[in-house]
């Protein structure tokens, strides 16, 4: 069941850009030159009930603009949105109950009250039930492990303690959308863990469809089942992220008994060094576009012994980057 249906949307922007120093300021008074920035040059996209999907692009891709017309902050120059049968620009106050968001770097919270106050001030805006209100506190507070520190005022929280609480804050009235931007940026790896675990159940449970950004790939590779990325206004990539994935090339980690002759490696066809980690261990990268991967390791292995293999897909990083470039 689609739950997002995203047509022909185009947004833009106009600036002014004036010269350097004293006498240009001056001119701008007067006259400012008009530069038009396309943020959004029709895209087309659609999401199912029940994904996670990673919204990616560099900065200044257009990700941002459109996440804000998903979200009923900004309207579009153009183009069609359909959300649950809501505009959301046009529909914003009955909308905005089905959904929810978390920006990492804006808060929800009250800095002087501590995080209970503000979960209770969350239940009469949007006027949820006291007892399912109960049930969802409870539940949040046990999965985000928050007991000790719902009752101190925020700003003695920490940035992974405060964030636990910004989700529940935006699950409170159980939206069927979530909107992530950057959640887990500046976290510690157990914070991070945490957090992510949450998206995981409460998408699980609550079939709560979730839309995420991040510069923190691993945010993707560890939660996402789809993957749309933006570049200068237009989708460039939307698909499953396991076809994200695909790649001809492996790194291979290699371990010998023996030392490695380094002269002969490099003369091997369709296998680059990637990292010498000493005299008997190094990294490959090899394409498996023309060969099968076990005869590129007989070619490695070159009569000697293997002592240890380890054999990965490149990084998520790496085929994004690509993306990018072409």
């Amino acid at each position: 069941m689609t739950i997002i249906k995203v047509e022909q949307l185009k947004k833009e922007y106009t600036a002014y850009e004036r010269g350097e120093g004293f006498l240009e300021a001056v001119k701008s008074l007067f006259k400012r030159r008009k530069k038009v920035f396309r943020a959004l040059k029709g895209i087309d996209f659609s999401v199912k009930k029940g994904d996670i999907v990673g919204f990616l692009g560099p900065n200044g891709a257009g990700k941002s603009t459109a996440l804000k017309i998903l979200s009923g902050i900004l309207y579009p120059d153009s183009g069609n949105v359909n959300i649950m049968g809501f505009t959301p620009w046009k529909d914003r106050k009955k909308y905005v109950s089905h959904i929810g968001a978390v920006f990492g770097q804006k808060s929800q919270l009250f800095w002087d009250l501590p995080p209970l106050d503000a979960f209770y001030f969350q239940k009469a805006i949007y006027k949820i039930n006291e007892d399912a209100f109960q049930e969802q506190l409870k539940k949040f507070i046990k999965m985000l492990h928050i007991e000790d520190i719902i009752k101190r005022p925020t700003r003695q929280l920490s940035l992974g303690e405060r964030m636990r609480c910004e989700f529940v804050m935006a699950m409170l009235h159980q939206p069927k959308i979530i909107f992530l931007d950057e959640p887990t940026i500046g976290l510690d790896i157990i914070a991070k863990g945490t957090i992510r675990n949450f998206i995981r159940e409460i998408n699980k449970e609550q079939r709560v469809t979730v839309i995420i950004t991040s510069h923190d790939l691993e945010d993707i590779e560890n939660l996402c089942n789809k993957v749309i990325i933006i570049n200068k206004g237009d989708i460039v990539f939307d698909d499953k992220i396991k076809k994200l994935k695909i790649s001809r090339k492996k790194y291979i980690t290699i371990s010998f008994y023996e030392k490695i002759n380094l002269k002969k490696l490099k003369k091997l066809k369709g296998v680059r060094i990637k990292k010498i980690i000493s005299d008997y261990i190094v990294r490959l990268e090899v394409n498996t576009y023309k060969e099968y991967l076990d005869e590129i390791i007989k070619r490695i292995r070159m009569g000697k012994r293997i002592k240890d293999l380890d054999i990965r897909e490149p990084p998520i990083v790496d085929v994004i980057k690509r993306i990018y470039k072409k």
